[in-house]
């Protein structure tokens, strides 16, 4: 039996699994997609050496959980979810980040996620705050953001550069009593 069939499914939906990246998800973390790129703000390419490197390094560090968002069905590695920047104990602040091949996106595979890692991060790492920037040509990001709580807090104008062009950032958040109000009143 192989590493990745060990793996423990660390979080779990009914559609997805979030499990830590192992060294043999190289080859599926790697993407050329332009428009993962173009929604993530990625402006530099990546060889699978510099992959395989970052998947050892982010599960070194204290400050980070970042796991691969896994179909339940089939095992494919759909993309990427992370919880960031949680340095501050008295803060209880994390950053937040999500990343899905767009093979896969419109499904439902990326709000499931995302349901898992908000109830990691509020339920399990005792967060208080967890906060992300979205780039305003993602208008599917934002509109998940929103319907899962996150609220806008702010506009960065014109703090990012792709594609010859200039563009806003959406600064989003949601606190841990706004979380446990929508998740109360979700339940049946």
């Amino acid at each position: 039996m192989d590493v990745i069939a060990k793996s423990v499914k660390y979080l779990e939906g009914e559609h997805v699994y979030l499990r830590y990246l192992e060294p043999e998800d190289t080859d599926d973390f790697f993407t050329s997609d332009p428009e993962v790129r173009r929604l993530t703000g990625t402006q530099r390419p990546f060889s699978r050496r510099q992959i395989a490197a970052y998947i050892e390094r982010i599960t070194e560090d204290p400050t980070r959980v970042q796991f691969g968002i896994f179909l339940q069905e089939t095992d494919q590695l759909i993309g990427d979810i992370a919880l960031m920047d949680m340095d501050n104990p008295n803060n209880r602040c994390g950053s937040f980040r999500i990343a899905i091949d767009t093979r896969w996106t419109g499904q439902g595979y990326g709000t499931e996620a995302t349901k898992l890692m908000l109830d990691y991060g509020f339920g399990m790492l005792n967060l208080h705050r967890i906060q992300l920037d979205v780039y305003t040509i993602n208008e599917r990001a934002i509109h998940v953001y929103e319907k899962l709580g996150f609220q806008r807090e702010g506009v960065m104008r014109e703090a990012w550069r792709f594609d010859h062009g200039y563009y806003d950032i959406i600064i989003m958040a949601i606190l841990e009593d706004d979380y446990r109000a929508l998740r109360q009143h979700a339940r049946p």
